[in-house]
């Protein structure tokens, strides 16, 4: 029907590989009874797939190791040559290059592939990565390129930019995966690393685009710049679009887990409109919206610390930041509930006044701590 035509297809210069610009991630497929759901999963690839997109990423640990022979299994009825797919080596279980060469092994027969399409090290930091090089694993990863078995070499990053430039000029990657989203440009990698990457032409495949979900759904009065425009739009378009905005970012990967997700995707990425400068500059100002519902400037400095009383005063102001910035009352509660034990919330505070003594840019913490437990505790009831 002409459909996978439309789709926005990248080119991958550093080995001339044509990749779907829309990457469907395996992190969150939808689940049924603690196990993926394999139908409702393999109806979602089915769809993905018709529509024209060609890049799968997976990873080791995904569904608790799970993902990968379930997508191996689905991916199993359509013609190698027409897909992409990517993995990742779990560096955290390497500690000899034997590790590396077992797991290796063992990844490919999981997916029932001869070969990788994009092999990556998995979540880098400065010091997995120079453990990888102590032992040799990026040689030997690049002698399984040159045998056939990885087609494209890169690795995923989660540290400081100064750490993302030591490993981005260790070698010749093919390409390279990092966090990327409007909300996150000075994070991590950030807008230097897009830079850097770009000045290296090395082609990035970006992850959270939609910050984990976060920038799915805005409130009212954040998404009213987006709407003067785009009336019908979804909050997660504008993200995706956002994204794509740089042309050295070849893959924009998103987590999907229901049919509506890949539907809205497909709909932001079949018949692909680039952003307009007027749309570049809504996204500036619902940046600068949600950056003004903060509810404490509090920079998780630290200095505060420890509570006398045992108060993890820095991640309860930024559970309660994130619910200002957001409204979302699903992922808060998750937060409240499950991130931040009981004995370090912010009811057990005595207002000593210790932490406001220590405090570099005097805030009111005790006022504010008071404050959050009261608002939180609302927001997060069942």
């Amino acid at each position: 029907m002409g459909y996978k035509t439309m789709m926005e297809k990248r080119i991958m210069e550093t080995t001339g590989t044509e990749n779907s610009l829309l990457g469907f991630g395996c992190m969150r497929f939808p689940t049924k009874d603690g196990k993926i759901d394999y139908e409702r999963s393999a109806k979602m690839i089915d769809m993905a797939y018709n529509a024209g997109v060609t890049y799968y990423d997976v990873a080791y640990p995904y569904h608790g190791g799970e993902a990968e022979p379930v997508l191996g299994k689905i991916l199993k009825k359509y013609d190698r040559s027409t897909f992409h797919l990517a993995t990742k080596l779990p560096c955290w279980e390497v500690h000899s290059l034997d590790d590396a060469k077992r797991l290796f092994a063992y990844q490919l027969e999981r997916l029932q592939v001869d070969y990788v399409d994009y092999y990556l090290l998995h979540a880098l930091d400065i010091n997995r990565f120079r453990e990888m090089v102590s032992y040799g694993v990026p040689e030997y990863l690049a002698e399984m390129k040159e045998q056939g078995k990885i087609r494209n070499l890169g690795f995923s990053f989660h540290d400081k930019y100064e750490s993302f430039v030591e490993i981005l000029n260790y070698r010749d990657w093919d390409f390279c995966q990092i966090q990327y989203n409007y909300m996150d440009r000075n994070e991590q990698a950030g807008d230097k690393g897009v830079e850097l990457a770009t000045e290296k032409g090395i082609p990035l495949v970006i992850m959270e685009p939609i910050k984990g979900g976060t920038l799915a759904v805005l409130p009212d009065e954040v998404m009213e710049p987006f709407r003067a425009i785009r009336p019908d739009a979804s909050a997660a378009s504008w993200a995706l679009r956002f994204v794509a905005s740089h042309p050295i970012i070849k893959v924009i990967l998103s987590g999907m887990s229901a049919e509506e997700q890949v539907a809205d995707n497909l709909n932001t990425f079949v018949n692909y409109e680039p952003m307009t400068e007027q749309e570049l500059a809504a996204v500036d100002e619902v940046t600068a919206k949600i950056r003004a519902r903060v509810r404490i400037g509090c920079t998780g400095c630290r200095y505060c610390m420890p509570c006398p009383n045992g108060v993890d005063i820095p991640r309860n102001f930024s559970i309660w930041n994130q619910f200002g910035m957001y409204a979302n009352v699903g992922s808060t509660r998750w937060e409240w509930n499950h991130r931040i034990p009981d004995d370090a919330k912010a009811k057990n505070c005595v207002e000593c006044g210790a932490c406001e003594a220590a405090c570099p840019q005097h805030l009111s913490i005790r006022e504010n701590l008071a404050a959050l437990q009261i608002e939180l505790d609302k927001a997060t009831a069942e």
